[in-house]
């Protein structure tokens, strides 16, 4: 009987889509082909949360973001839209059902998470610019509470960890092979090196950030002794794919902060005691200070450009006198810093630098990409960015999110019973550090293709501290469901 009606129910809907669709075509409307794609997406709300976060995950390396300059108002299909219903799903079984565990909550990483959103809250209402400070507000909760809190849940089941980072770079790979191969149309140079990888990622600033974010968790991936051949095997075809792409990305900031997270790695592993880490800090700041006449001088020295040699293109990091790049970000974190001047407490606004940054220019520090509009994007820096847009608060939150995740991570490296866990909690953090570090020049929070792996790995470094350190085996979880409890 039952049988019977799963049958008439079948050719029922089947019937119904047919008639639907034949009726969209006569009115050339070919949307209506996408009607089962938005059933099995509704079902996945309802039934496969988790299955649809990776979804997620796999979607954003290929979403293309829509934007509408003049309002300032952007969104990236199909990945935004999809973490928005994910979002609201959220905030409204939490209201109903009053369930969450309150151990994530009172997470250090949490506290300090909440402290930053109530400041982007109270710096969007103080804002220049309300409309725009507070739909950077929404995306940034878009982000948070489906990669963070949800993700904590999501990452209860270790496996989720594996295939969250595989579905990410599998979509990446697919965008590799499309910039590589528009690319190699014109030589692999250097100059249209700079925008290939478009429409996928604005520019390849951000296209080296998240294939250097990626790169030592492959690295770690492939020289895992604890799992099979075959899969060291792809996890090291991955490796030199990224390798690749990130060369031809000429990404300097990307590529410096592949070293230092080498280096921040051989802090960890050998154990190298803060004291002598600080002591390291204040020499080189001493030395700094000492002969910054001397350091000014040759850089000023440095008249190399960028270059598609990587060995000039290496050089023309430190170059600060002809160098139109080095030269702009100088000329934006110049008036970022002017515009904190004047607002040093609340700052202009979340989001608001692009759009007034402009007056606080000044002609000897404008570049050939310098406009009178300064309509040419943000500050270019994590850091100084948020400075001039939430003052002196909105930096120190974002300071103390990077030491207190740090300080987990190390954390969670040194204590955990598990040698798998200790491994992923340091890949999570030297992907971290590429990204914290690649900040100091650039950013991209305010993308989908940033944040998705930056508060997913906020969330795996935190679901490792609470559910997973202490376990000497890694066990199997009761249910593969995300559930808000």
């Amino acid at each position: 009987m039952f049988e019977n009606k799963k049958i008439k129910w079948f050719y029922l809907l089947s019937g119904l889509f047919l008639l639907l669709n034949s009726l969209f075509l006569v009115k050339e409307l070919y949307w209506g082909f996408l009607i089962p794609l938005a059933i099995i997406i509704g079902l996945m709300y309802i039934f496969w949360l988790d299955k649809l976060m990776l979804l997620i995950v796999f979607a954003t390396p290929l979403s293309v973001n829509i934007a509408d300059s003049e309002l300032g108002i952007g969104i990236s299909l199909p990945s935004e839209p999809l973490m928005v219903g994910v979002m609201l799903l959220f905030i409204l079984k939490t209201l109903f059902n009053g369930r969450y565990d309150t151990k994530i909550l009172k997470h250090p990483v949490t506290i300090v998470i909440l402290i930053n959103l109530l400041w982007l809250l109270i710096t969007s209402i103080t804002s220049e610019i309300p409309l725009v400070s507070f739909k950077f507000l929404a995306a940034r909760l878009w982000f948070i509470i489906p990669f963070y809190f949800l993700g904590i849940a999501l990452f209860k089941d270790v496996k989720n960890i594996t295939r969250f980072n595989w579905l990410y770079v599998a979509a990446l790979v697919i965008v590799v092979i499309y910039t590589t191969y528009l690319h190699s149309a014109y030589g692999f140079a250097e100059k249209q090196g700079h925008w290939v990888m478009k429409p996928f990622y604005n520019d390849h600033t951000a296209y080296g950030g998240i294939l250097a974010f990626f790169l030592p968790v492959f690295v770690g991936y492939a020289m895992n002794a604890a799992k099979s051949k075959t899969y060291r095997f792809y996890a090291f075809i991955v490796v030199a794919i990224l390798l690749g792409a990130l060369y031809l990305s000429y990404s300097r900031a990307a590529w410096v902060s592949v070293v230092v997270a080498l280096m921040v790695m051989v802090l960890i592993v050998y154990k190298i005691k803060f004291r002598w880490i600080l002591a390291g800090v204040l020499i080189f700041v001493g030395s700094f200070y000492a002969f910054q006449d001397q350091i000014l001088y040759s850089l000023e020295k440095n008249k190399q450009d960028s270059s598609a040699n990587f060995v000039e293109h290496v050089q023309s990091i430190y170059n600060i006198s002809s160098d139109a790049s080095n030269l702009e970000r100088i000329n934006r974190w110049q008036s970022a810093f002017r515009m904190f001047g004047e607002r040093p407490l609340v700052g202009w606004g979340p989001g608001t630098y692009q759009f007034i940054y402009a007056p606080f220019q000044r002609s000897k520090e404008r570049t050939i990409i310098s406009t009178n509009a300064g309509d040419m994007g943000n500050a270019h820096s994590e850091y100084i960015g948020p400075l001039s847009e939430q003052g002196v608060p909105g930096l120190l939150s974002i300071l103390s999110l990077i030491v207190v995740i740090l300080i987990t991570g190390i954390r969670v490296y040194r204590n955990a019973k598990n040698k798998e866990i200790r491994l992923i909690s340091l890949l999570s953090v030297l992907a971290l550090v590429t990204y914290f570090i690649h900040g100091l020049l650039n950013n991209f929070l305010d993308t989908d293709k940033a944040s998705v792996p930056f508060w997913g790995f906020f969330a795996i470094i935190v679901a490792l501290d609470l559910y997973h350190k202490d376990k000497t085996a890694l066990e199997e979880p009761v249910s593969d469901d995300v559930e808000v409890k």
